[in-house]
């Protein structure tokens, strides 16, 4: 798949360089980071910002907190520096205007952009701001999240019921990226990045794209709980504020229900701990429990069935003297 070659942790703050050197600081930092532009300043300190950036699979993501100023990517800019993405600009906090040749509207906390960056625009920032933004190579965004791209930028307001859940869980998944050390898989970061952005882009669109982030975020909801043993169809439900009923009609599109779904992310999860090496100090009960599973007869007896192989067979092997001693009493698994 086309995209970005892997981009490593990068940090950098025009609060350590004197005023009059920040801008170029930021333009030049920018230029190989993320897009050329243009800064200008609107505060008497001079510009005071501070830009994370770090790759995820085919994305690259910027994590971009400043006080007031004015970015402009010109048409004379995207001749010069040319940027050939699609880029999703979440303000977490502050206030924004959007500007570009077809019109000009404000953004809020918790709204989000989608524009075109070989098109020019001005994102001028009145107060201290901060913004998470992912960057999308155009080829990538056109195969994962709309077909034939953003002809024209796209504002998602968190004030609107159906656009507030996917823009909250956004910001959770990627301020994972910057808050932690070790933010977890970045596969099923990335793909969750993708099919968020998927569903913003068409909710213009008929009934299925509602049905299409429901069930994204019934999917989502269900990966987080995965733990909890009273996770069923009726928690789900609730959790996303639709009924029952409604859950499963928008699982049975997909081919399957919501306990089915349910039961096969436990099991996957499972047989993953289960090849860990470093889970190799846990017995099956152990998985079996933390996964969800009221007992390790019936977790053996349903991942043997949906896998063919007993738990037991697939645990790396243990190596010393002692092995034997210590596998024999999981054959019966």
């Amino acid at each position: 798949m086309p995209g970005h070659p892997a981009a490593r942790y990068t940090r950098m703050s025009t609060r350590s360089v004197a005023p009059a050197d920040r801008v170029d600081l930021w333009e030049d930092y920018n230029r190989q980071a993320l897009v050329g532009l243009r800064c200008s300043p609107h505060s008497e300190d001079g510009l005071l910002a501070t830009q994370t950036n770090t790759g995820l699979g085919s994305l690259r993501l910027a994590d971009i907190a400043g006080n007031e100023h004015v970015v402009e990517r010109s048409p004379q800019t995207c001749r010069t520096s040319p940027k050939d993405s699609v880029f999703a600009s979440l303000l977490v906090s502050g206030q924004a205007v959007f500007l570009h040749s077809g019109g000009c509207f404000t953004l809020g906390a918790g709204d989000l952009v989608l524009y075109d960056t070989r098109r020019s625009y001005l994102l001028g920032f009145p107060t201290a701001m901060r913004q998470l933004l992912v960057d999308v190579p155009r080829e990538v965004f056109t195969e994962r999240c709309l077909p034939g791209g953003v002809p024209v930028p796209l504002v998602f307001s968190s004030g609107t019921a159906a656009e507030a859940p996917l823009l909250r869980r956004l910001e959770t998944v990627l301020a994972a990226r910057f808050g932690r050390p070790d933010p977890g898989d970045p596969a099923a970061a990335e793909r969750r990045v993708l099919e968020l952005v998927h569903c913003l882009a068409v909710r213009g669109g008929p009934d299925g794209a509602d049905r299409g982030a429901r069930l994204l975020l019934a999917r989502d909801h269900i990966d987080r709980h995965l733990a909890d043993p009273r996770l069923c169809a009726a928690h789900v439900a609730a959790a996303l504020g639709i009924s029952t009923r409604q859950l499963s009609r928008d699982f049975r599109q997909a081919g399957l229900s919501p306990s089915r779904h349910i039961l096969e992310r436990r099991l996957e999860r499972a047989r993953q701990q289960l090849r860990d090496p470093a889970s190799a100090r846990l017995t099956v009960a152990d998985i079996a429990h933390r996964w969800g599973f009221a007992s390790q007869p019936h977790f053996t007896r349903v991942f043997r069935e949906h896998f063919g192989r007993t738990p037991g067979e697939l645990r790396p092997p243990r190596r010393g003297r002692g092995d034997e001693q210590e596998r024999a009493p999981r054959a019966e698994n």
